[in-house]
């Protein structure tokens, strides 16, 4: 299977999809999402910046017919989009993990269990791969990089190394830089390559920086009562994704030692608590473990 979607049922349980009405799947993967609200009644506007998801969501999808638009770009592109179809959300989903066929497609270079080139771009018309940043940038940009994208505790004795490496000559497979790790940090670190690895294509691929206007643009768009979904896989992405469901659920942001309001900010959506994957989800697909959903529903 291309991917197996997290977080279904409590997605479309969150959606509440009706008939004909209009939903934007900003990251379509393997349509799995998508394919769940259009077996419901539902139209998707589909977005995703990856090649071989546009290809299979093409493929998969094309039974629904002009229910489905298909769009290849970057979710945080979503106002101009929606503008362009000149629509107003039933309801919004975001899903933004990288899917099974990234990690699993040993060329794409996203996963250490393989030896495969240094690529990790899941936009493949983009000029930055992961084997520009090994080898490209500063000591300080990598550090930089590994502490506030990987939370990595070895970074400087990570990063000490790949620079030496990269004196002798160039870091240019998943293997040699996997290697660099796990010499690294000590032998008791589990999956010691996991921090790097996704420091790297979180930048490669600038997954973090504009995610909260993106959210504000896509909830925009929604209609009255209609919900946001998005569903996270580290603790960096699910912050930035809770302070903006807390904005946009707060009355009042100033600062609390203020006796009385001034902002004037008002709340325009309601939060919901964070969920996780049931049980059974786990045993059937372990990769779910990290997930956590989101939802915010516009007043």
């Amino acid at each position: 299977m291309y991917h197996v979607p997290v977080l279904l049922d409590e997605c479309l349980s969150a959606l509440q999809v009706k008939e004909n009405g209009v939903y934007f799947d900003g990251t379509l993967g393997g349509g799995g999402h998508s394919s769940a609200i259009l077996s419901k009644g539902g139209n998707v506007i589909g977005v995703d910046r990856d090649e071989d998801a546009i290809n299979e969501c093409s493929r998969r999808l094309k039974v629904y017919g002009d229910r489905i638009k298909i769009f290849r770009s970057n979710y945080k592109n979503a106002s101009e989009i929606l503008s362009q179809e000149g629509v107003m959300l039933d309801g919004a989903l975001l899903d933004l993990g990288i899917s099974s066929h990234q990690i699993d497609t040993a060329e794409r270079g996203m996963s250490y269990r393989f030896d495969a080139p240094l690529d990790m771009r899941m936009d493949q018309r983009q000029l930055l791969t992961a084997e520009m940043v090994v080898n490209e940038y500063t000591e300080e940009e990598l550090l930089k990089i590994l502490y506030e994208y990987g939370e990595e505790k070895f970074a400087k004795r990570i990063v000490k190394n790949i620079v030496r490496q990269r004196e002798k000559s160039p870091i240019r497979t998943t293997k040699e830089l996997a290697d660099i790790v796990v010499n690294s940090v000590p032998a008791s670190v589990k999956l010691p390559q996991k921090r790097t690895f996704q420091a790297i294509r979180i930048e490669v691929n600038n997954e973090l920086r504009g995610l909260d206007k993106a959210i504000k643009d896509i909830f925009s768009f929604l209609k009255s009562g209609a919900r946001l979904c998005v569903i996270t896989f580290h603790s960096l992405e699910d912050r930035i994704v809770k302070q903006a469901f807390n904005l946009l659920s707060t009355d009042c942001i100033c600062d609390k030692s203020l006796p009385v309001c001034v902002c004037g900010h008002k709340a325009e959506g309601k939060a919901f608590k964070k969920v996780k994957p049931s049980q059974k989800e786990l045993v059937n697909n372990s990769r779910s473990a990290s997930a956590t959903l989101r939802v915010i529903e516009k007043l």
